[in-house]
């Protein structure tokens, strides 16, 4: 088994009892495993949610050494970043969770919601690196090498317009057009 299906897979594990038997009716059986996937897929989300949020954070402390060290060459660019960072982080945490309506064109099915499950298990990669490189500047501030901060900046920059640009592709990749 991948680790991709690994949190629809350990959901569909820790059902109770009375829903293994209801999952057991016919009607009822298809309907529960699309709800395990949606649940899978909003926790995956989630977990994308908290990490930019996290980074956010660490970069509000970095901006306040820069801001203290009164390195205004780089605040600028270093505020656009955090309010990137924000906007990204709120558009994940907002975005749909794979329920069309009775009478939509498009149905997503369970096919689809396995793309969904992959293609945003796919993003925690992109999160960790992001991360990993928050952590990088983060340590170089609180050593007080500021040095490579707008090289930082940069690179945080396009990392997260490259994680929005992929996100942004998720409905595609949900539908099988990517």
């Amino acid at each position: 088994m991948s680790e991709k299906k690994g949190v629809y897979e350990k959901a569909k594990k820790e059902m109770r009892l009375s829903e293994r038997i209801l999952a057991a009716i016919p009607g009822f059986h298809g309907y529960k495993e699309k709800e395990l996937r949606r649940e899978s897929d909003r926790l995956i989300r989630n977990h994308l949610y908290q990490k930019l949020s996290e980074e956010k954070n660490s970069l509000r402390s970095v901006f306040q050494k820069l801001s203290d060290r009164r390195m205004f060459e780089v605040l600028t660019e270093m505020d656009r970043l955090m309010a990137k960072f924000d906007r990204v982080a709120e558009k994940v945490n907002h975005a749909p969770y794979g329920y069309t309506g009775f009478f939509d064109l498009v149905k997503v099915d369970e096919e689809k919601l396995d793309r969904m499950i992959d293609f945003d298990n796919e993003l925690i990669d992109d999160v960790d690196k992001i991360d990993s490189e928050v952590e990088v500047f983060k340590a170089e501030v609180v050593k007080e090498k500021f040095e490579k901060s707008e090289n930082h900046v940069q690179t945080l920059t396009e990392a997260i317009e490259t994680f929005e640009n992929a996100f942004d592709k998720r409905s595609e990749a949900i539908m099988g057009v990517m």
